[in-house]
């Protein structure tokens, strides 16, 4: 016994010694811990605290004021609360078809998608609205088609974008089993061209006969609402995608051929397999994306024109009202885009305990490799 506990205390010396050798000095961490959190009070904490005592520097009644009662705010907030969800349910579907092309297929040209996909981090926001305004401004590629009539291209694209959700349900809903077709899902060709074809005349007539769209008029997208949503999809277009590709990877396509191989159908493996494997990562992008969205301010300001009361999101008009040296109010439609970002803060932290990692994705992988 004696022998025993005089051989376990150099070891434990040993353990203890190498475990102080790994560990940075006292003051060290202490110093370290210290400028950082002297930074972020200086740049984070102070200026939002700011914000809020400028904001409710009328009292409560006048912060009320400044964000209800002056028309041009008001539109603001609403116009920027009907631009976001437009850009983010667009985000959504184009970056969820990124991310299942890139993770699920390897195809000439894949790399050069990927870096597409990072374009609008490289790019300057500023230079992707110019980039609107050279398509489509009045001086612009498209700008003379627009400008004369504009509207005659909107039935053959809402009719295109109908066949493509037909095509897309069709491959969804069709059984995977050959036992369990039967009928017109054995011939997916023809319902494909047949359908297609008949999608598109009948919507493309229905649009004609009605005159859903107007004639001889003008098309605007640059200073228009759809260019602050083409510039804000286009500056936000990455997070979505980037945070499902991962995910996608690391997950694997092993559950959704095995629910193949059973005979579940398209739709059955995307609602029972792949969305419940990318949720969080899909919630955790949509997150940060309407984060972006909200606070977007150079690509929105090329191509709104600055045009108070009708195209101004909240940023511009925080803008605005600044220049116009009304603080209080400028500082009063800032609190709101800080409340949000908070709360955006707030989830982004709870989300990224639920987000799987790589490592822990691959985990059971690699044990059922070792097996």
């Amino acid at each position: 016994m004696n022998t025993e506990a005089a051989v376990q205390k150099p070891q434990a010396g040993a353990a203890a010694r190498i475990q102080r050798a790994r560990q940075d000095p006292t003051w060290v961490r202490w110093g370290l811990t210290l400028v950082a959190v002297a930074v972020v009070g200086v740049l984070v904490v102070i200026p939002v605290v700011n914000i809020f005592v400028q904001a409710l520097s009328d009292g409560v009644g006048g912060y009320w004021k400044n964000l209800v009662a002056d028309p041009d705010t008001r539109h603001s907030i609403i116009l920027t609360l009907t631009v976001v969800p437009i850009a983010l349910v667009a985000n959504i579907i184009f970056g969820f078809m990124a991310a299942w092309a890139i993770a699920r297929f390897d195809f000439p040209g894949r790399t050069l998608l990927t870096a597409l996909i990072d374009l609008p981090f490289s790019v300057s926001p500023v230079v992707a609205g110019l980039m609107f305004v050279l398509i489509f401004g009045l001086q612009g590629y498209l700008g003379s088609f627009l400008r004369e009539d504009g509207y005659s291209v909107m039935p053959y694209l809402i009719s295109l974008l109908a066949v493509g959700v037909f095509i897309l349900l069709f491959f969804l809903f069709r059984p995977a089993s050959p036992k369990t077709r039967h009928e017109l899902w054995n011939h997916p060709w023809t319902v494909v061209l047949v359908g297609s074809a008949g999608v598109f005349g009948l919507l493309f007539f229905l649009q004609v006969h009605f005159e859903v769209w107007p004639r001889n008029e003008s098309l605007k997208i640059i200073f228009a609402t759809p260019g602050l949503v083409l510039a804000t999809a286009f500056v936000t277009f990455p997070f979505v995608a980037r945070e499902l590709i991962p995910v996608m990877e690391a997950v694997g396509p092993d559950e959704e051929l095995a629910a193949l191989s059973l005979g579940a159908s398209g739709w059955q493996i995307f609602r029972h397999i792949t969305v419940p494997n990318i949720k969080w990562g899909l919630v955790y992008g949509v997150i940060l994306c309407n984060a972006r969205a909200m606070g977007e301010f150079g690509a929105v300001y090329v191509v709104s024109g600055h045009i108070a009361g009708q195209t101004d999101t909240m940023p511009l008009r925080i803008e605005k009202l600044f220049q116009e040296y009304n603080l209080p109010g400028a500082f009063a439609v800032a609190s709101v885009l800080t409340l949000l970002a908070i709360l955006t803060l707030m989830a982004k932290i709870k989300l990224e305990r639920k987000v799987p990692s790589r490592a822990n994705l691959s985990e059971p992988k690699t044990k059922e490799a070792r097996l």
